[in-house]
């Protein structure tokens, strides 16, 4: 004899992301299917990130002259490299 699985009642809504994102963390979206309509997206991709492997020293030091300097590392990696690529390309001009 198999037991049916006991699926509580979705709520009409979520008083914050909080709540939604407990409700969701102990219950599976595909009990919930009916409730789900499918919707058309249009999205046009603006910038392409790519990852690139640091040893912690170094990802160390540039964390710190990213928050000496108020950005973020990423940026501050990519500004260091178009330096760079720049100087390169004068170079060979």
């Amino acid at each position: 004899m198999s037991k049916k699985k006991r699926i509580d009642p979705l709520p009409d809504e979520f008083s914050s992301y909080g709540e939604a994102s407990d409700f969701w963390d102990t219950h599976d979206t595909t009990d919930y299917l009916d409730a789900f309509r499918t919707v058309e997206a249009k999205t046009e991709l603006k910038h392409r990130y790519y990852e690139v492997e640091l040893d912690e020293d170094l990802a160390k030091i540039l964390s710190i002259q990213a928050s000496q300097t108020g950005t973020t590392v990423g940026r501050l990696i990519g500004e260091l490299l178009r330096q760079q690529m720049n100087k390169e390309v004068a170079k060979n001009v």
